[in-house]
């Protein structure tokens, strides 16, 4: 799947970049038309949890979003990965029964 990635306040580095595609590829055992993903990483300045990741995940006809914060960004992937997952759960059903 082609993963396209912005970094926000920052520079990431291939390491961040890598885990990211690999998270996001394994979505595709879920569901193979995926067309894309757009990924933002984003710094906050206030709290904890200051490390934002959203993933807009573009499927034919539709779109799926996740949006979440964490202390990290590899955490924060994680759990994006999982919503997107149980998104995408989600829409096969509905796009079977019809």
């Amino acid at each position: 799947m082609k993963v396209q990635v912005q970094s926000i306040r920052f520079d990431a580095d291939s390491k961040l970049l890598d885990f990211i595609q690999r998270k996001l590829d394994k979505l595709e055992t879920f569901y193979d038309n995926t067309i894309d993903a757009e990924v933002i990483l984003r710094l906050n300045n206030e709290g904890i949890e200051n490390k934002t990741v959203e993933v807009k995940l573009n499927l034919p006809g539709d779109q799926l979003f996740a949006e979440k914060s964490n202390g990290s960004f590899e955490a924060a992937t994680d759990h994006c990965a999982e919503a997107l997952r149980r998104q995408i759960k989600k829409y096969k059903e509905k796009v079977l029964a019809h």
